[in-house]
């Protein structure tokens, strides 16, 4: 096993942690930044240290913005009585992309998982009660990913919500089973959105 220098092997190991990426891809990685310019590293380094201070959660959705609230939130022309459940800040981008939802957004950041810990409580889920308790929501949908824990989760947030006066719909199966939503492409989830049911 070949050794590096520490401050290589340290870079390795963090890109390591990054997902998708092994030990091969860590390493090309660090090389290729080993050999970049140095107004080039130090850009990169400038735009991580300013993505952990710049960022934060909206109050209202919790996805992820540089203001409060965040664009879709604050959008005057987006139709806020309807609110699309989505699991990640990624998820919306998939949506957006059919350009066929103009309403707002709820990000649970994450799915029930509790063979990995994940309960209602880790999950961004209370929040979205409050939203519809608070009387001017008339639909959620939920776009978790047909995943077991994406469809479990859509069934809990169902059973909390079936007790509020607004309308439950689940996105439809143009979305294949097992994907996440940030790779269906813009037909898929078009007719997932178009094609949603009550539940």
């Amino acid at each position: 096993m070949q050794r590096y220098a520490e401050p290589l092997a340290r870079l390795i190991e963090e890109l390591r942690k990054l997902p998708g990426v092994g030990g091969k891809t860590a390493q090309r990685y660090a090389f290729h930044l080993l050999r970049a310019s140095d107004d080039d590293a130090r850009a990169l380094a400038e735009a991580l240290a300013a993505l952990k201070a710049s960022l934060h959660l909206c109050s209202i959705c919790h996805n992820v913005t540089d203001v409060d609230p965040c664009a879709y939130c604050a959008n005057p022309t987006r139709n806020q009585r309807m609110i699309c459940v989505v699991e990640e800040p990624t998820s919306i981008a998939s949506v957006e992309r059919t350009r066929s939802f103009h309403g707002s957004y709820h990000v649970l950041h994450g799915t029930l998982s509790p063979l990995h810990g994940v309960g209602p409580e880790q999950l961004r889920i209370r929040s979205l009660i409050e939203r519809v308790e608070a009387g001017q929501i008339e639909e959620v949908i939920l776009a978790t990913s047909p995943t077991l824990e994406g469809e479990a989760t859509a069934d809990w947030i169902a059973g909390l919500l079936r007790r509020l006066p607004v309308r439950i719909t689940r996105i439809a199966t143009g979305v294949p089973a097992g994907s996440d939503l940030e790779y269906v492409d813009e037909v898929s989830m078009t007719r997932a959105l178009e094609g949603r049911r009550d539940l």
